[in-house]
């Protein structure tokens, strides 16, 4: 009896053997990809993840996309962009020295699009110049559509914005878009596109024609004597 049951013993424990050997030489997991650190400047590197600005003053600003960053606020953005939302919307915020803000279609900095709010995604890339981030109001999880683009370093806003991209061409061209809370003329938005998309950059509208003023009416003269 006790013969019968190692025997059985020994047949169980070389089945078992081959698969306890293959789990312990199991190759492991792979590592997640490191976050990219900075964003690449390569216009012809990822065209599904460059957003493209053609702005009213003819100049047309590149953006490097980094949903490592932030997945959902640049999934958001595409979204947006690929249904045409942003193409004539204004420039309603712009502070010198600050940054220009845009994406309400209101242009009074409360509007949005339909879409829900999205959770934030604040990360440790700080808002240096040409960042590009999601404006919010004051909960945290409040960001929908708008979002601005930095002139010069504000760190303050680290952590409490959600950075989501980089401008890695055009920068003097948002430079130059007019500044005012509002604008007295704002700079808009003409066409906004993913590069993968392939459209061709968008110029604005020629201005209308000036027309002369009609000649006031002479005052009237006194009869002569």
């Amino acid at each position: 009896m006790i013969t019968r049951l190692l025997a059985s013993a020994l047949v169980v424990s070389v089945a078992l053997a081959p698969a306890a050997f293959a789990q312990d030489t199991a190759a492991p997991a792979a590592a997640p990809a490191p976050i990219p650190l900075a964003a690449d400047p390569d216009l012809s590197h990822d065209p599904e993840n460059i957003l493209l600005l053609d702005l009213s003053n003819g100049r047309r600003v590149a953006i490097r996309l980094m949903p490592q960053w932030a997945p959902h606020h640049v999934e958001r953005i595409k979204t947006l962009t690929r249904q045409g939302f942003y193409d004539g919307i204004v420039f309603h915020r712009v502070i010198d020295g600050f940054m220009a803000q845009t994406g309400d279609p209101t242009g009074t900095g409360r509007g949005g699009s339909e879409l829900p709010d999205l959770e934030a995604e604040f990360n440790m890339f700080p808002h240096v110049r040409g960042t590009v981030a999601m404006a919010r109001a004051s909960d945290k999880n409040s960001a929908n559509s708008q979002f601005f683009i930095v002139f010069y370093p504000r760190f303050s806003l680290d952590r409490n914005y959600t950075n989501f991209g980089r401008v890695i061409a055009g920068m003097d061209a948002v430079d130059a878009i007019e500044r005012g809370e509002p604008p007295a003329h704002p700079s808009f938005i003409v066409q906004a596109s993913i590069a993968a998309d392939g459209k061709p950059q968008k110029l604005p509208p020629p201005p209308a024609p000036v027309t002369a003023a009609a000649e006031p009416p002479a005052p009237a003269q006194p009869l002569s004597q």
